[in-house]
């Protein structure tokens, strides 16, 4: 009996978790686990209370023509991993992984590119998690080991990609 890694284990419940992802562009899901334990999850979608862009119909970044990487301050979403590391307590994070999914809302397909935002990188990195696990395909990923964010400080920069709604 051939087993799936853990990591595709865990991709394949981040990719579960971002079919409650409201975002128009681009869905994600993100899960917290530590010592084999899932800490948190999260998904893409406006705060609590507020209209998501799936309700409302349209995206206003997209609405605005606002590029792919740029003027997150305008997206109505909390980024998948923020509401992750929201719902989590610290001390449950520290030292833990991050499993990121993306997926493209309109076509269903897996973002080959997917990666944290500025502003999640830094969030990551005061949550204390240690390494964050971003799939490609369906069977291949990333692992990036968070002290590269940290010691790279220069990479850190809103070009660097996103997450959340592109």
């Amino acid at each position: 009996m051939n087993r799936i890694s853990k990591e595709n284990y865990y991709l394949d419940i981040a990719q579960t978790v971002l079919e409650r992802a409201t975002c128009l562009r681009r869905v994600y899901g993100a899960i917290i686990v530590k010592n084999d334990e899932i800490i948190s999850t999260g998904y893409n979608g406006a705060p609590r209370g507020r209209k998501n862009c799936v309700d409302m119909g349209y995206c206003t970044r997209e609405a605005m023509q606002v590029p792919r990487g740029e003027r997150y301050e305008l997206c109505r979403s909390v980024h998948a991993e923020a509401n992750a590391i929201i719902s989590a307590s610290r001390r449950d994070m520290v030292g833990g992984t991050l499993y990121l999914v993306g997926r493209n809302a309109q076509t269903g397909e897996l973002l080959s590119d997917a990666t944290s935002c500025a502003m999640c990188r830094r969030t990551i990195i005061n949550a204390g998690l240690a390494r964050v696990v971003i799939r490609n395909t369906p069977t291949e990923f990333t692992v990036v080991d968070v002290q590269e964010w940290i010691d790279g400080d220069d990479t850190i920069a809103p070009e660097m990609g996103g997450c959340g709604c592109k």
